[in-house]
């Protein structure tokens, strides 16, 4: 057995080197930007890869080597059922709408006569998303018919940034304000640098415009479950939305307490997974006024640290609780490793 891996560091591949290195698993790391990365991973069992939404190459074409890569018979991190979906919350729609899973219900379309006449008839608020982006910084509540028609015409015309600079900007001092330490000061400073030296790629992400996604607002919800799915184990944490906003994802407010947990989120998490064939896959819930889970979003790539190391321990698919020093790349690996075995 012979792992490539490729090495982005700061992403999920540093804790599967270091899980190869203590564990004496043979491995080698693998640049799958070179023209020749086929050939690199002739001799390797499997390809693990944490490609990333906010880089410009990754969009242009991290599905179609996975895609082409699971042709050759080596198995691969994040599988096409696992990724072609990821940061695109329009190919999410449609997918988890097939499965019939509990989804929000959203609204997409590609005509701007179509979603002005929409408008007309529905009732708001609803919230705005562009189909990529992390951390609720790609999303709006809009509260009325005018917003909406404003975000339609715009969608139609020049569009929106993929990575908005002033959206970046207002995540930053939200940490400033949540944490208040010198961290989070430089985190701020850094912020103001990229205006006007903005990071090299960023625009060379895809424009959104020519369509629009449009989400029911499910009002009173104070925080979402994120219930990660990682084969046979799931982990669950608990996001607060911001100070007078909506909004839970990125607010970095967490807690961890296994019992919060409805096991009928658990078990809806894992149903989905089951249906969508995936490797690893983040659900987002949120609650209606029955308390029905219902998903916002999914994902197979999340962030590192403690927001999910600090999970007590797992759910396996009976939904017995099992303590555990949680650790996702760990799982993700011994999970990949066990299908080459």
């Amino acid at each position: 057995m012979n792992i490539a891996i490729h090495n982005r560091p700061g992403s999920f591949s540093d804790r599967w080197i270091t899980y190869c290195q203590r564990n004496n698993i043979p491995y080698k790391t693998v640049n799958c930007y070179s023209s020749d990365i086929i050939r690199q991973i002739k001799d390797c069992d499997g390809l693990m890869w944490h490609w990333s939404h906010d880089d410009y190459r990754d969009q242009n074409f991290a599905r179609q080597l996975i895609f082409s890569i699971g042709k050759m018979g080596i198995t691969v991190f994040p599988n096409f059922d696992t990724c072609w979906h990821f940061d695109d919350k329009v190919g999410q729609k449609y997918l988890l709408e097939v499965i019939k899973a509990p989804l929000v219900p959203c609204y997409v379309f590609y005509d701007k006569k179509e979603a002005l006449s929409w408008i007309v008839d529905t009732v708001f608020p609803k919230v705005f998303k562009l189909r990529g982006g992390a951390g609720s910084l790609n999303v709006m509540l809009i509260k009325n018919k005018s917003a909406a028609k404003r975000v339609v015409r715009k969608a139609f015309f020049k569009g929106f940034p993929l990575v908005s600079k002033i959206s970046s900007f207002k995540q930053r001092l939200w940490i400033l304000r949540r944490d208040k330490n010198i961290k989070a000061i430089m985190y701020v400073i850094k912020g103001l640098i990229r205006f006007a030296y903005p990071p090299e790629g960023i625009g060379l992400l895809p424009r959104q415009k020519g369509y629009v996604y449009f989400q029911d607002f499910i009002a009173k919800n104070k925080f979402d479950d994120r219930v990660v799915i990682i084969g046979n184990k799931a982990i669950a944490i608990r996001r607060y939305n911001r100070d007078s906003d909506f909004r839970a994802s990125g607010s970095g407010l967490i807690t961890h307490n296994y019992d919060q947990f409805n096991s009928k989120t658990i078990k809806l998490a894992f149903d989905a997974a089951g249906q969508i064939n995936s490797q690893s896959l983040a659900f987002d819930f949120l609650y209606d006024e029955t308390g029905k889970p219902m998903i916002v979003e999914i994902s197979y790539a999340y962030s590192m640290g403690s927001a999910y190391d600090n999970c007590p321990g797992y759910w396996d698919k009976d939904l017995n609780w099992h303590p555990d020093n949680v650790d996702p790349q760990r799982y993700i690996i011994e999970d990949f490793i066990n299908t080459l075995k």
